[in-house]
């Protein structure tokens, strides 16, 4: 296990706030559906918590990532949020630019991240690569990039990126690959997307139901059918182009009447205890876990050769180009 280097008088006195003499205080997060579902991170990171803050801790579910900021920014300083989990990297500069969250105050650890994180007011938990993931006796021609996948008849369901963070990801993937042809490249593609839902949950559920041959979803969806289900039929197609890499954040707003409580879940975030729930719930490598402590099954997933990333500036730079692409070529 990498030590999370944060002084530990400090965590120690985080992680043993005692409860307000008024009562049981309340800490609000919002965050996406599946983490708050039953199957999610969300009931084990609840009870977890609980069990050290002295506090009630309501996680509540918004849709998907991209929608979290449409939420936050409508509600402004009236929000009932004093954490939002689940944005990620593509959202990060929207999010700063609302001026409603503030930064965390914590030293951050040394991160099990494939990139350096440097940030003041946000912490990553977890972080992933896109794919497209497929159904071994289903499809037998799988294809190696996006130009083979173009040049199939492979039918896909993808997500809306103005609500979702796995659409928005899509589009900065195919931005890292072509750049100014991804244009072009989204007109090619268009005919074979069967359709775009507002989240993850619902598009990997028509896959799951045969609606389409494949879904844009994550390389480590496979671990959940083969650790949960015992099922290897599902696989993650690897692109000779490379894979975007996504990473995801919680952040701290600064209408929140309880920051000490606030600064708490953030550092229990960071913790041993809130990491190892990651990978068999929210199937995402955890941001701040030794590598070998994965469960067993995530060493049988691909590992990219080429990991794309846009910066948090960049990605805000080249978003609403991308976006107006996107709408372009599905709109024909």
């Amino acid at each position: 296990m990498r030590p999370i280097p944060l002084c530990a008088v400090a965590l120690s006195s985080l992680l043993a706030l005692p409860a307000l003499a008024a009562g049981t205080p309340k800490l609000t997060v919002y965050t996406y559906d599946s983490f708050v579902a039953e199957w999610g991170p969300g009931p084990q990171v609840e009870k977890a918590f609980e069990a050290v803050c002295a506090c009630d801790l309501e996680l509540i579910g918004v849709e998907d990532g991209a929608a979290l900021l449409s939420r936050v920014r409508l509600e402004g300083a009236r929000t009932e949020a004093d954490i939002v989990l689940g944005i990620d990297t593509t959202l990060i500069e929207a999010a700063k630019a609302t001026d409603l969250f503030v930064p965390h105050g914590l030293e951050t650890p040394e991160l099990t991240l494939p990139v350096d994180w440097v940030d003041e007011t946000f912490l990553p938990y977890d972080w992933g690569y896109f794919a497209f993931v497929y159904d071994k006796t289903r499809l037998s021609e799988v294809p190696g990039s996006f130009e083979a996948l173009i040049a199939s008849d492979t039918s896909i369901v993808i997500q809306d990126p103005r609500s979702s963070t796995p659409g928005l990801g899509l589009l900065m993937w195919l931005k890292a690959v072509y750049g100014d042809e991804a244009a072009a490249k989204w007109a090619a593609l268009a005919p074979q997307v069967v359709t775009v839902t507002k989240g993850w949950s619902e598009a990997y559920g028509m896959f799951l139901e045969g609606e389409a041959d494949m879904v844009l979803s994550y390389t480590t969806s496979p671990a959940y059918h083969l650790i949960a289900e015992e099922d290897d039929s599902k696989a993650a197609a690897e692109f000779s182009d490379g894979h975007y890499m996504q990473i995801e954040v919680a952040g701290k707003l600064a209408s929140t009447d309880q920051p000490e409580l606030a600064d708490q879940f953030l550092a229990f975030m960071l913790s041993a205890e809130f990491q190892s729930i990651i990978p068999t719930t929210n199937w995402m490598y955890p941001a701040n876990l030794d590598p070998d402590a994965l469960p067993e099954g995530f060493d049988t997933l691909i590992t990219p050769e080429t990991a794309l990333h846009f910066s948090p500036q960049d990605a805000e730079a080249v978003k609403a180009a991308a976006l107006q692409e996107w709408l372009d070529a599905l709109s024909q």
